[in-house]
């Protein structure tokens, strides 16, 4: 093989591993570029109950906020008990001390935006209407329960939070959209177990 042959088959092999080269860094770049859109519209969603007294009335219930950066997309909402999931929540509801008034939040579907919380329920009682003692008595009992949210980013990628957890809600392939919201089955009776002459308050923002 001549002087010039060997100069030929040296440059054709510096230009395939420029190639590679440059074809590694536009991946490389392109990853990281991916990874910064990701990561600027991070939803994190965070599932938290509170029990308020003030000298009108007492309540108990859920708040559900997002304190990422990017919107989440709820799919789905699953109440569980010893990691089951329940149908529904008659059965507590129904259990409650007379007097009661409910108001719920539609989650199933909702975008929300960053910094953003709603109350996914509330019960609340007139002061006079409930002791001390069954208001924490219900509140130990509901809290037995578990909320599962699945939700999404705008760019498709999903994660299960539960509220009990306290740890960072795990990755998922996908979320299953929810043909159904499980607080508006709340609204079917009123606080005596029959149907309430007014319906329930309810918000769907």
């Amino acid at each position: 093989m001549g002087t010039g042959n060997k100069a030929e088959m040296l440059i054709a092999i510096c230009a395939v591993l420029t190639s590679v080269i440059a074809l590694f860094v536009a991946w490389d770049q392109g990853r990281v570029m991916r990874a910064q859109q990701h990561g600027s519209v991070y939803p994190v969603v965070q599932m938290d109950g509170f029990v308020s007294r003030v000298p009108d009335h007492v309540s108990m219930g859920l708040h559900i906020s997002n304190s990422g950066v990017g919107p989440a997309l709820i799919e789905s909402v699953t109440m569980l008990k010893d990691k089951k999931p329940l149908a529904g929540l008659t059965a507590y509801r129904d259990r409650l001390p007379a007097g009661y008034d409910i108001s719920w939040t539609s989650l199933t579907g909702r975008a929300l935006a960053p910094g953003a919380q709603v109350t996914a329920l509330e019960i609340s009682w007139p002061r006079e209407s409930i002791t001390d003692d069954q208001l924490y008595q219900i509140a130990a009992e509901w809290g037995e329960l578990e909320m599962e949210v699945c939700y999404c980013s705008v760019f498709d990628r999903c994660w299960l939070a539960r509220d009990l957890d306290r740890e960072r809600a795990m990755r998922v392939p996908a979320c299953e959209r929810g043909t159904s919201d499980i607080f508006e089955a709340l609204q079917t009776t009123g606080s005596e177990g029959a149907p309430p002459e007014q319906p329930l308050q309810g918000t769907n923002p």
